[in-house]
């Protein structure tokens, strides 16, 4: 079984994991560095519930396959095609993986096979992502 769905909007990275200690606190307090990852993973997570599996998120193992659209600068000469610039690729997939947790599937190390490509935007294909599930039996 397959499920495939796209989210329209500029893809944005999971952020860095940020560690502190506050005077006379026992444990760390963990935060993202990135603010805007939220949004976008709930926007994801909102897509994805509309497509979810009959019957709850899947168990076993899963393929996923990402392709992501980014916004072009207008700066960059036309000759370059590939986006090798930031965002990073793992930060992108690390953000989609955790909004499709409980979703699409109970945990995301049941995901077994990811593949994951960033392309620019265009007329035809504005910025957004195409997630495409499969279930692996």
């Amino acid at each position: 079984m397959t499920i495939d769905f796209q989210v329209f909007g500029v893809p944005i990275p999971k952020g860095s994991m940020k560690a502190f200690m506050r005077p006379g606190m026992r444990f760390p307090i963990v935060t993202h560095d990135n603010l805007k990852s939220r949004p976008w993973a709930d926007g994801v997570r909102l897509q994805a519930q509309q497509r979810a599996p009959r019957g709850g998120p899947w168990d076993g193992a899963i393929s996923l396959h990402i392709s992501f659209y980014l916004p072009r600068p207008k700066s960059l000469p036309k000759k370059v095609l590939h986006p090798v610039k930031k965002p990073d690729l793992d930060k992108l997939v690390r953000n989609i993986k955790d909004s499709l947790k409980g979703v699409m599937y109970l945990d995301d190390s049941q995901v077994t096979h990811v593949s994951a490509t960033k392309y620019y935007a265009n007329q035809e294909t504005p910025p957004c992502v195409t997630i495409s599930l499969r279930r692996i039996l």
